[in-house]
């Protein structure tokens, strides 16, 4: 696994489109998570471990920009790239493209690392941290 990573295609539903028949603003933060969390199994990591090991992952920043609509039945694909081996917080950067792979959307993350207990943050555990090195360093 690299650094940059796309994902399985998202096929845009009708109940995600507005009126004008474009994907809604809000559902492009849906398929970041979606990526995210493809790219996190696509790792070996399981969000759904780490939280039972008490650590979240909140998204505490982001920032899109819109360059074309998506629309009813588009299948697009979210790029993914982690700018830094992580150690508080993860800085993501993504494409988003449709079938045609015409840029949809640009948009960056920030996600810190949370002790759940006390939601405190807290530095990138080390299992997650070596892998996330890992993958940087390639």
């Amino acid at each position: 696994m690299q650094i940059h990573f796309q994902s399985s295609p998202i096929i845009v539903r009708y109940g995600e489109t507005d009126q004008m028949g474009v994907v809604h603003h809000s559902n492009y933060l849906r398929y970041l998570e979606v990526a995210r969390l493809e790219w996190l199994t696509q790792l070996g990591i399981s969000y759904n471990k780490m939280e039972e090991e008490g650590v979240m992952m909140p998204v505490i920043s982001a920032h899109l920009d819109y360059n074309l609509p998506a629309k009813f039945e588009d299948a697009v694909n979210v790029h993914i790239h982690l700018r830094s081996v992580p150690l508080v917080k993860m800085f993501f950067d993504y494409k988003i493209t449709n079938q045609k792979n015409d840029l949809i959307c640009t948009a960056s993350t920030t996600l810190a690392f949370m002790q759940a207990s006390s939601r405190k943050p807290i530095r990138c555990p080390k299992p997650f941290m070596d892998v996330f090195a890992a993958v940087v360093e390639k």
